[in-house]
């Protein structure tokens, strides 16, 4: 065997047996690894440097329970603006060569990301303890629905980081620009096990299935990324596959975050790689069960110093999972702050709207809802038949009802799809304040 590939999966074989570790040791293993970035940083990066002085910070003291806290927030603006004194002058050179990376997510913000090998390795790692929680099966067949792929892919295996350790049966890749009848007509010759996809095009996927009376009978698994998974859509998703939804939580500035527990619906962070943060309104610990913005802080990057990002989501915070693990968890992701609704009082919430009853009223395939003033709301819809008045003054009191105030609504509607972002993303609840 390759002694690169050897290495790589001696790594996935010790973060399968670390994640039975202790929060205390693993919250140890995470002290370690912060002060060696620490030392790392304050001599390769100017701007990590001057925050560490202005915050008097040594890198033992960043190592030091509560140490890390004390260091100012790393913002996307900082990425912009500062990028070139954030960057690290010289990275370890068994942390192998640099790469750039070009992100701007869903926020319209563009940002510059060096990663390094080492880096890459254990997203790659963790992707590999996503398949292993989630027992798939690499003898079959595995579809992907992406937004970077230039055009429909039939593949001979699943590609690394699993072909390099296992030998898989076939792929198939679709551009997530693809009408969903043509990626439902693909998915159906292809009859796949496992399927990928950020969650609204597994939803489309599914609705389409299910009104014309077709299915997908292998299908074991879907997989989805890149997108909030709301309740509903995890809702939708399974009922229309008859089959589990397994979400990732990741960002393309750090990596996978976090990874729904295979015993649980809580999400355990990935520790081993990142220390994750849920932090209130005055920048303290969110307690368990209360929502709040997510800081994350990348413990092997040395070429791009991400510590305590404000990577712009907010999540709940969850208790411990009767797994077992010793990795922390998260109840919920919630989405960026925009996919929060302002309150007339100035307050942010979680947006419940009502969803599960809008099929009684009216004949809704697809919604989405833009905030334009703190007591207005614009309601997209796609529909199968058009709306009355009287439906439309059903699903606006169903709405006002479930987020507790009487918002002016007014209604959009849209042929087909309503349009995604650049990124390929789709947000069921967008806050212009």
């Amino acid at each position: 065997m390759n002694p690169a590939v050897r290495q790589f999966g001696e790594l996935v074989e010790r973060l399968m047996a670390s994640q039975w570790a202790s929060a205390e040791q693993l919250e140890a293993g995470q002290r370690e690894l912060l002060y060696r970035l620490a030392e790392h940083t304050a001599r390769q990066s100017p701007l990590i440097r001057r925050r560490l002085a202005e915050a008097a910070l040594r890198p033992e003291d960043i190592a030091a329970p509560g140490g890390l806290a004390r260091m100012p927030l790393l913002r996307r603006r900082d990425f912009q603006l500062a990028a070139a004194e954030l960057y690290c002058a010289e990275v370890p050179r068994e942390h192998g060569p640099v790469n750039e990376l070009r992100t701007s997510g869903s926020t319209g913000e563009p940002v510059v990301v060096r990663r390094t090998h080492l880096t890459d390795l254990y997203w790659n790692a963790l992707t590999m303890r996503d398949h292993h929680w989630h027992e798939r099966e690499f003898s079959g067949r595995f579809s992907a629905i992406r937004p970077t792929l230039p055009r429909h892919l039939r593949l001979p295996n699943w590609g690394p980081p699993t072909s390099l350790l296992f030998p898989t049966g076939p792929a198939q890749a679709i551009p997530i620009t693809t009408e969903i009848p043509q990626q439902v007509e693909w998915l159906v010759e292809f009859s796949p096990h496992v399927l990928l996809s950020f969650p609204s095009v597994a939803e489309a996927i599914a609705g389409h299935l299910r009104r014309n009376g077709r299915r997908l009978p292998e299908l074991r698994r879907v997989k989805t990324i890149g997108e909030t998974l709301s309740a509903r859509l995890r809702q939708e998703i399974e009922t229309g596959f008859g089959t589990p939804v397994v979400d990732i939580y990741s960002s393309h500035e750090v990596g996978i975050i976090a990874i729904q527990c295979p015993d649980s619906d809580l999400y355990h962070a990935m520790s081993e790689n990142l220390v994750v943060e849920i932090l209130d309104s005055e920048g303290l610990p969110s307690a368990e069960g209360e929502a709040g913005r997510l800081a994350i802080t990348d413990l092997r990057n040395y070429a791009t110093p991400i510590l305590r990002y404000e990577i712009g989501d907010w999540a709940e915070r969850g208790g411990p999972c009767p797994c077992g693990r010793g990795l922390p968890t998260i109840r919920r992701i919630l989405g960026r702050e925009r996919n929060l609704v302002v309150m007339p009082d100035g307050s942010r919430r979680y947006p419940l709207v009502g969803f599960t009853r809008f099929r009684e009223v009216a004949p809704v395939l697809q919604y989405q809802f833009v905030q334009h003033a703190t007591d207005k709301l614009e309601m997209r819809l796609v529909t199968e038949t058009p709306l009355s008045a009287s439906q439309e003054a059903d699903l606006a009191a169903i709405v006002r009802k479930a987020l507790g105030f009487s918002f002016a609504l007014e209604f959009t509607y849209f042929p087909e799809r309503i349009p995604r972002s650049a990124s390929g993303k789709f947000e069921e609840f967008v806050c212009r304040i």
